[in-house]
């Protein structure tokens, strides 16, 4: 009869403190945590034989209870515009897509948090797809991790990656734990070390976890509001029958307060006749007044079988320019990868559908 080996633990995703707690139940010094760190972020290494700081012993011992591994790359798509899109397969039924989006001065990777999305967001393909599970801290940072070993990331160079969006496929709120682990993880000094100012999470509005990540994280927030009222934003964004507007805004006010640098970004989708009218950015300047933030004005990238248009340049310039009178600080976003279905609300990934389209499929984070 053959024996059942027993699973290995992946530490690509574990977070300094879980590390040391790991060593210390191996019985060993949690420093041991320090050095495995900077082999595997640092260092991209992807099994224990080059850690050459610690011992045989030990690197043999891991070896046997412990593995290096992210997702796998099926296909690999480079854009005309630089952009760059990874199709990772987490299991044998579900895939996801992270972007990488070189600019002058800065890299953005944009990294998934679930297979699939539960929000059901009217305008976004991934919504399309329905949901499966949530991702594991592993298979977080491991898109970092491999965006990191495809780029060619030198440890001593220049940095490539720069900044890291939790804006892929899913809602990051929904997947709380292990995405502030892999928030630890991208701004820990013995990873990644990003600045709290370049790890963004972006949500549609899961108020209670949004109050309690407060808590926990100073990541840089962005907010999907993308309407001025309740009417049209229970439609774009059904989560908001859950948590209105103004449950949300308090809850960003109480993300940023106490906080002199800190602000959110709210996301705003240019939906032709839908949302871009001057009264609505009239109204979404009212709404934004008084708490520390910018809009980004996204024009909207079609998909098969969306119900909606673009709104035109002129008329996003305009909408621009009422919030920008009224002084909110604007940016219109530039759509990059479009070519290869890597830009905003495109990412879709495979899916195994496992939601019921019926419901609001909202679950609480906390």
């Amino acid at each position: 009869m053959t024996a059942v080996r027993e699973e290995r633990t992946n530490l690509l995703g574990m977070p300094r403190r879980a590390l040391e707690s790991f060593f210390v139940e191996l019985g060993e010094k949690p420093f041991r945590a320090a050095q495995v760190l900077k082999w595997i972020h640092q260092f991209g290494a992807t099994d224990f034989a080059p850690m050459t700081n610690i011992s045989k012993a030990l690197r043999g011992r891991l070896q046997e209870v412990a593995e290096i591994r992210a997702p796998e790359i099926v296909t690999r798509q480079h854009s005309r515009d630089g952009t760059r899109k990874w199709l990772l397969r987490v299991d044998g039924d579900n895939s996801v897509e992270m972007v990488f989006i070189p600019e002058k001065g800065r890299g953005t990777l944009c990294v998934s948090s679930q297979v699939g999305c539960a929000l059901d967001c009217s305008f976004c393909s991934t919504a399309r797809q329905g949901f499966n599970r949530n991702l594991s801290a592993a298979e977080i940072i491991g898109q970092l991790w491999l965006a990191n070993r495809e780029l060619g990331r030198d440890p001593g160079g220049e940095r490539i990656i720069s900044n890291v969006v939790l804006m892929g496929m899913g809602e990051p709120l929904l997947n709380f734990d292990a995405v502030v682990a892999a928030m630890d993880l991208m701004m820990d000094d013995l990873a990644y070390g990003l600045s709290k100012r370049r790890v963004t999470i972006s949500t549609a509005g899961v108020v209670p976890a949004l109050l309690r990540l407060r808590e926990v994280s100073d990541a840089s927030l962005a907010v999907s509001l993308h309407a001025p009222d309740d009417a049209l934003r229970d439609r774009l964004v059904p989560i908001n029958r859950k948590y209105p507007i103004a449950e949300l805004l308090r809850a960003c006010r109480a993300y940023v307060s106490g906080e002199t640098k800190r602000g959110v970004t709210f996301e705003y989708v240019m939906l032709h006749g839908v949302n871009d009218s001057e009264e609505q950015a009239r109204r979404l300047a009212r709404l934004l007044n008084g708490i520390p933030s910018k809009v980004n004005l996204i024009p909207f990238n079609p998909f098969p079988g969306s119900r909606y248009a673009c709104s035109p340049p002129e008329v996003i310039e305009r909408f621009a320019s009422v919030l920008q009178e009224r002084g909110i600080v604007t940016i219109v976003r530039r759509t990059r990868g479009e070519d290869i279905d890597a830009a905003c609300g495109q990412l879709v990934g495979r899916v195994r559908d496992r939601t019921r389209r019926n419901v609001i499929p909202v679950r609480e984070a906390c």
